[in-house]
């Protein structure tokens, strides 16, 4: 009895609230709103027969919130008039992921910081190039406080004009930062079933997959009482939701599972049985899961280690392995060289995870290798193996490779960190065996659990430099110092300067063959006049003004470059079809087997696996016979989309790879190494 009336109650509570919202909202005059509301678009010139995405960004005053698509027990969304020109289609707002509040003992599914809801505006292709499609509505929504509730309305506009669709940098990365925080589609259905005052639900969710702060929020109404408690549990690669029921609704519901603050899922669920609970997940504690970071800690150092064995690693061993050489039999200085190098790779490698973590709490879809993606990085790291290749050849010296130093063990010690410190910094990209799994570790972890992970790979890079430093058996098996050595650091010179021509063909792939290789390609050649120059004064030219001169122009080169590289936007284009949700749902629903694979121009073993199994013959015939369609997601340049897809499969970094079967509900993730013939056999399959 005593339920039964504190229902009514509650009942009769929401009906007042949202009866008084409404009708202060037909007799409210127009004044300012709690809620500050932009209508804008990522592209104001919207091409015809093409789209566009609008954000309607709303920004609540301190202690004010806004409300979700269900705003819970005592709120509502957004709702939108539109006055939309002909030719012109808008579809629903997405929500990103909204918090749970508690007032008054009712439940609200809120947002009490700057969000945006996002929708899709389409441009008919019969729209002449140039007609006005301004964009007008009416907006209302609810605003409140603790105390306090406002039903508010706005007119919002925003002026679009048919035209070739450019979006800039600046606006795409707003608009990413605000897809980051939508739900990401579940592809598969869940269920869900009434039993007595218990509701049930049941959601695919793999067993690896991490949950910090579950909560199901309920797109359908009249299903569930929103303020009671979940219980969540996991019975292998499903998860179980109970909570008491509130209402007569049957039928497929739609709902949101929010995993995290800001991150979540959407998920489609079905009437019918629903599995046993499982072990119970417990409110979020300050822990983290032991195994899944030591498992972590262990491959990312392994992978780390087999790094040295990868083919963009060569030229950094080489200057090591002349290094190493240089010291001879001296224990002191191989174990100062050995710890110093460890140092530059380790915090090099913190410094980069640091990066990638504090980008990534700021919304943007970033993965490992971030750094290779933008081409003003590619242009540095072109003129630091065009400097390095410089000083092997012996056009000047500098002092942690010349001759006859007094301070040896100082210099040692610093080009052992400086070595260190390049080689995980091009060395990385290259995900091999192990270390695709143990980097996708960090999107889960908290960053003070993420960051010895990527200490880890550092480490595991050094391994073999510390093994020499403090095994003497093993440094007694290195070649003695000689004459020998000059020859051996001019080879070295080789590896290196391949390593620059494949840097400017990628920086050549990012950029294009336009005026915009003008001023990397002046960068380059100054920089080849400067060190040269600074050569020839070291074997006694006078002439230091042209040196002044060179660096002048370097460094008015790369400012050029900057300001050129944030004015136009640069895209690579793939070399098959395109990667895209919607383009793998539509290969998908032909019924004929997928091949997905993620790659990127600087990552070598990408380009090994393309080289010695992908574009071979024997497997694109095979792949042909059995009708397989192959969608390639090109990541040199870094893409949203593709960081989310690789997130989504448990990986931060290309490359991957995903075999969809037909009729497969999920894929099938191939080894990072791939051959001929496992992916023939995959064709052949039925």
């Amino acid at each position: 009895m005593h339920r039964e009336g504190q229902d009514f109650w509650t009942g009769i509570g929401r009906a007042a609230l949202v009866l008084l919202a409404f009708a202060l909202l037909l007799v409210a005059p127009a004044r300012a709103t709690n809620i500050q509301p932009q209508l804008v678009a990522e592209s104001p010139a919207p091409a015809p027969g093409g789209a566009t995405t609008l954000a309607l960004a709303m920004n609540p005053d301190k202690g004010w919130h806004g409300y979700w698509l269900n705003g819970g027990d005592a709120g509502f969304g957004m709702s939108v008039e539109w006055n939309a020109p002909e030719g012109v289609t808008i579809a629903p707002f997405r929500y990103p992921v909204p918090e749970a509040l508690v007032l008054f003992g009712m439940m609200n599914h809120v947002y009490e910081h700057p969000f945006a809801l996002l929708a899709d505006v389409r441009v008919d292709k019969n729209v002449a190039p140039g007609t006005d499609l301004t964009l007008s509505g009416v907006a209302n929504w609810l605003a409140c406080t603790d105390k306090v509730c406002v039903p508010e309305k706005a007119v919002i506009s925003v002026k679009l004009t048919a035209g070739d669709g450019k979006v800039t940098q600046a606006d795409r990365a707003t608009f990413d930062a605000w897809r980051a925080r939508l739900p990401q589609p579940l592809e598969q259905t869940g269920r869900w079933e009434r039993r007595g005052e218990t509701v049930r639900f049941e959601i695919p969710l793999p067993a690896g997959a991490a949950i910090d702060t579950p909560h199901l929020f309920l797109e359908t109404p009249r299903l569930v009482d929103y303020s009671a408690p979940q219980a969540f549990s996991r019975n292998g690669d499903w998860i179980v939701v109970e909570t008491r029921a509130n209402g007569d609704a049957a039928g497929p519901m739609a709902a949101l599972f929010k995993l995290a603050d800001g991150r979540g899922l959407s998920v489609d669920f079905e009437p019918g049985p629903v599995r046993a609970a499982g072990d119970r997940i417990a409110a979020p504690a300050a822990g983290i899961d032991g195994t899944l970071f030591w498992t972590a800690l262990g491959g990312a150092i392994l992978g780390g280690l087999i790094l040295n064995l990868m083919p963009c690693v060569f030229p950094i061993l080489s200057l090591k392995a002349l290094s190493l050489a240089r010291s001879g039999g001296d224990a002191r200085e191989a174990k100062v060289e050995a710890l110093a190098y460890t140092a530059g790779a380790v915090i090099t490698a913190l410094l980069l995870g640091g990066a990638l973590l504090a980008l990534r709490a700021v919304g943007e879809q970033v993965g490992w290798a971030f750094q290779l993606q933008h081409p003003l990085s590619v242009l540095i790291l072109l003129i630091l193996a065009i400097a390095i290749t410089l000083n092997l050849l012996g056009t000047y010296e500098l002092p942690s490779f010349g001759k006859g130093q007094t301070l040896t063990a100082k210099s040692g010690a610093a080009g052992g960190f400086w070595t260190g410190a390049l080689a995980a910094f091009v060395a990385t990209p290259c995900s091999g065996p192990l270390l695709g799994a143990a980097l996708g570790a960090t999107l889960v972890l908290p960053a003070w659990a993420a960051l010895p992970i990527f200490g880890g790979l550092g480490l595991g890079l050094a391994l073999p430099f510390l093994a020499i430093g403090f095994v003497p058996a093993l440094r007694r098996r290195l070649p003695k110092p000689g004459p020998w050595m000059a020859k051996f650091r001019k080879w070295m010179a080789l590896p290196m300067g391949l390593t620059a021509l494949a840097l400017a063909w990628l920086l050549w792939r990012q950029i294009g063959s336009g005026a915009g290789l003008v001023y990397p390609l002046i960068a380059a050649s100054m920089a080849i006049v400067l060190l040269w120059h600074f050569g020839a004064i070291q074997r006694g030219d006078r002439r230091k003004w042209l040196l002044g001169a060179a660096a002048l122009l370097l460094v008015g080169s790369l400012a050029a470059t900057t300001a050129e590289l944030a004015r136009t936007e640069h895209r690579v284009a793939a070399s098959g079809s395109a990667f895209s949700s919607e383009a793998l749902a539509k290969a998908r629903a032909t019924g004929k087997p997928v091949f997905v694979y993620f790659t990127a121009d600087w990552c070598l073993s990408c380009k090994a696996n393309e080289a010695g199994a992908i574009h071979r013959e024997a497997v694109q015939a095979a792949f042909d016979k059995a009708g397989v369609i192959t969608l390639v997601g090109d990541w040199t340049n870094g893409d949203p989309a593709i960081t989310r897809t690789l997130a989504e499969h448990g990986r931060n970094s290309v490359p991957l790879y995903l075999w969809y079967a037909p009729g497969a509900g999920k894929p099938e993730i191939l080894p990072q190494i791939l051959t001929p013939g496992m992916l023939t056999g995959k064709a052949a399959e039925r």
